[in-house]
């Protein structure tokens, strides 16, 4: 039996055959002639001697007999994959229980290699990760960052020839990172341009890409769709990125997002990517500015769609939330109450296979998607490919992906606001009151002011570099960053007992976009999650102490882009086993906004819940919940029994119109002030 972590090679280099040297131990897989493409298979045992003499480990692969591979073979390897296509959906969820289905890890080996230069890149990557990610014997492999398979979905492809310039004259250990130029997709004057360092900032893209990789709409294994609360956190998650984005825009001297109101009005933004696929040789094509949703007549896709389908699926799902029940395939009611409403919404919404009834309220999200990225070619008459919206991706670095989230968005607020109010004895904890907050920066900063700069990062992109020589070559690029701090929290527990509590700290700004104090249903609204943990109160003063590093929210840097290979442990030891994690969570580095080189004044808020209303029983094993305020807990319910966003994801109870007002004896804020230094640049030290 093969070793399993053979599989993760197959990432490497994705349009080179598998035959060629894969990974920084120079493996090669020996493939039988069978299996080899049409365009090899004559040249077989000349071809695979001459890589195979080059390489320092061989991987036999047994030629087993195949399923039927037509489906993903029926996606050009030359096209361009997306989860929002209905085709492409059908496609992968195929692959992908082909992948589940093979008995062995030698079985999954053999049809992965025979499949990985037949079937598109793209959804190869797709494809092979789900079904690592849900396999018994695979789960606990690593999948290696999407972003270094696939650099050319992150940066400006100008890069591409100075990277393999560089990889070609210069050798490996005297080789300098490759600048990825700033503000590289637009002027000045563009003020939507003033967020790049938010849209098109890497981590946050591959947060967006792995969610949906961890949440997939499709597969014929329903376990894998169904996971707990999983409606709930398509809202939540992408609730808080617009909450996120709104704090942003603060930074900025920018007004709040503006949701697209009407679907056959022209979209006022434009957005140039100024991208290249590395699979195609197509670029990305541009949105111009004030383009229009049109109807789609795609023959290719074979899809017809038009633009008034989203109109009638948004009236049919905003009737269901005002009937307080949506009715499934069958005509059976299921209530859309506080218990289980939001999530069956989120999955109406999103589409996903666990939908109530998808021939009824229809596919609003995913072909939103579709109609904004094929504004610029609605009938493939010019076989144009889609734009940045219709890839997980990508989409984020879109400024309309908010404004129609922001739509999104409304449509769950419109259910959470006909939920009960919470009352007091649902908000407060007895016996404990939470004294004092503070924000202390790390070193001597001072307190309740946080500091945000620019920092230089390296990645290594030779995994998705192909047919470049072997060796590490880096891109060097720019983002956000912040000086860490901590949170000291008095809570004093008068009960006379040892209580458990669920600290929740949130993050808002004080003031709206004209500098007026924000009203405080805008202001619940746009409270972000910054952490939640659980602590125990031992009778009388408690000093609780946290580091923003240990965000809930977040992963660190390494975890997003670290090399798979370096100084990675003994293979089948404990520490192996801490190493392999999964990279689903907000980045680090992006866990407070930037604010103003004078401070955005925010408040930050904190809470103690009572436990024994939050517990969920069972046991966290691993190292992947620790962002799991967006991402859930892998093959675990979502630890926590609350709402999502609670305390405010409802409207206050009658009489609160203030924060203030709003505070029980168990919550305490504290303003904080976000400064910016835009001459600070630092390069991150590895």
């Amino acid at each position: 039996m093969t070793d399993k972590k053979n599989l993760l090679l197959l990432f490497d280099r994705p349009t080179e055959p598998v035959f060629m040297e894969k990974g920084r131990s120079s493996t090669f897989f020996h493939v039988p002639d069978e299996f080899l493409t049409d365009r090899y298979r004559t040249l077989g045992g000349d071809v695979q001697s001459r890589f195979g003499e080059m390489t320092d480990k061989r991987v036999p692969v047994r030629e087993i007999k195949l399923p039927d591979l037509s489906l993903a073979m029926s996606l050009d390897r030359d096209e361009q994959f997306s989860l929002f296509m209905p085709r492409h959906r059908r496609i992968a969820a195929r692959l992908i229980d082909i992948f589940l289905e093979m008995p062995t890890t030698d079985d999954l080996l053999s049809v992965a290699v025979y499949a990985r230069d037949r079937v598109n890149p793209y959804l190869f990557n797709y494809a092979l990760s789900v079904a690592l990610m849900h396999r018994p014997d695979t789960k606990g492999l690593d999948i290696p960052s999407f972003a270094q398979n696939f650099p050319d979905k992150f940066m400006d492809s100008q890069i591409f020839r100075l990277m393999r310039e560089e990889a070609s004259v210069v050798p490996e250990g005297s080789r300098i990172p490759i600048i990825v130029p700033r503000n590289y997709t637009a002027s000045d004057s563009e003020p939507e341009h003033r967020l790049w360092y938010f849209r098109e900032d890497m981590g946050v893209n591959l947060h967006h890409w792995h969610w949906h990789l961890v949440y997939p709409y499709d597969a014929t294994d329903i376990r894998i769709i169904a996971k707990d609360r999983r409606g709930e956190l398509f809202y939540y998650m992408h609730h808080q990125i617009l909450a996120r984005y709104n704090m942003e825009r603060f930074s900025n001297n920018l007004a709040r997002v503006k949701r697209i109101t009407n679907f056959q009005e022209p979209i006022p933004e434009g957005y140039f990517p100024k991208m290249d696929s590395l699979v195609s040789s197509r670029a990305w094509p541009p949105r111009f500015e004030n383009s229009r949703l049109r109807d789609m007549r795609h023959e290719t896709e074979r899809m017809n769609v038009d633009v008034a389908d989203l109109d009638r699926w948004r009236n049919r799902i905003i009737d269901a939330i005002h009937l307080g029940f949506a009715v499934d395939y069958d005509g059976n009611a299921i209530p859309l109450d506080e218990r289980q409403g939001i999530d069956v919404l989120g999955n109406m919404v999103e589409a996903t296979l666990i939908s109530p009834n998808l021939g009824f309220y229809g596919n609003f999200h995913n072909i939103g998607h579709v109609l904004i990225s094929f504004t610029h070619d609605p009938d493939h008459r010019h076989l144009e490919p889609f734009g940045v919206m219709g890839d997980t991706a990508t989409a984020m670095r879109d400024p309309v992906f908010y404004r129609f989230h922001a739509n999104i968005d409304e449509i769950f607020e419109e259910h959470k606001i006909r939920l009960p109010r919470y009352t007091p004895a649902q908000l407060q904890y007895e016996g404990i009151s939470v004294s004092g907050v503070q924000v202390i920066p790390e070193g001597d900063g001072t307190p309740n002011i946080l500091s945000t700069f620019w920092q230089q990062s390296d990645v290594d992109m030779s995994r998705g570099m192909d047919f470049v020589p072997a060796g590490s070559i880096y891109a060097r690029f720019t983002h956000l960053q912040h000086t860490p701090f901590g949170y000291t929290i008095n809570v004093e527990n008068a009960s006379g007992a040892t209580r458990y509590g669920t600290v929740r700290i949130f993050l808002a700004p004080k003031t709206d976009e004209h500098g007026q104090e924000l009203l405080f249903n805008d202001q619940r609204l746009m409270m972000v999650e910054m952490d939640k943990f659980v602590v125990q109160l031992e009778p009388g003063q408690n000093r609780l102490k946290r580091k923003s590093s240990d965000s809930s929210v977040t992963i660190p840097f390494e975890r997003t882009f670290r090399d798979l290979e370096k100084d990675r442990p003994a293979d089948f030891s404990e520490e192996e086993l801490e190493f392999n994690f999964c990279g689903c969570g907000w980045p680090e580095h992006m866990l407070i906004p930037k604010g103003l080189e004078d401070g955005l004044q925010c408040v930050l808020f904190v809470m103690v819940s009572n436990y024994e209303d939050d517990r969920v029983d069972q046991e966290l094993v691993g190292s992947c919940s620790d962002a799991a305020s967006y991402c859930g807990v892998r093959d675990r319910k979502y630890p926590d029994l609350r709402s999502m966003g609670f305390p405010f994801d409802r409207l206050p109870r009658e009489g609160v119109d203030s924060l203030e007002k709003f505070l029980t004896s168990n919550m305490a804020t504290v303003d904080v002030t976000i400064r910016h230094d835009p001459s600070k640049t630092v390069i991150r030290q590895t």
